[in-house]
């Protein structure tokens, strides 16, 4: 099976293990992914992460965050801009999240970031998802 949209595979399987109450998850690695879980982690929405090697395959590891009452920190996350649908944004028209509360990721010239980031530097870019 051919993947056409990778990070939608790793959103969705970071919502599916959200949904089942795992602890952790495990997606084929590639640098943009290890760039977005690691924005999940400063942002709070995750415990960890880390990537390995089996055999010549690379993988990371996605340690969900659990809260009291086993609420996860994630309460939706949300691909924006898919391959058949690119959506650009320029610095002005940076979505806000859930008034602020949520982050938008921004894959702007300068590298991926939060929305708030793309912000304070006065750069636009392609928003890749949503997470609150």
């Amino acid at each position: 099976m051919s993947m056409t949209d990778p990070i939608a595979d790793m959103l969705t399987r970071i919502r599916n293990a959200v949904q089942a109450k795992q602890q952790e998850v495990v997606l084929p690695a590639s640098t943009v992914k290890l760039e977005i879980a690691k924005i999940l982690k400063e942002e709070g929405y995750i415990k960890d992460v880390s990537s390995f090697k089996d055999g010549s395959k690379g993988y990371i590891k996605v340690l969900l965050k659990w809260g009291p009452l086993k609420k996860s920190s994630i309460s939706a996350i949300k691909r924006v801009s898919r391959p058949g649908l690119r959506r650009y944004v320029g610095k002005e028209d940076i979505p806000r999240v859930f008034n602020g509360l949520g982050i938008a990721i921004v894959s702007t010239s300068r590298g991926l970031m939060t929305d708030r980031k793309a912000r304070e530097l006065g750069v636009g870019g392609e928003v890749v998802c949503t997470v609150f």
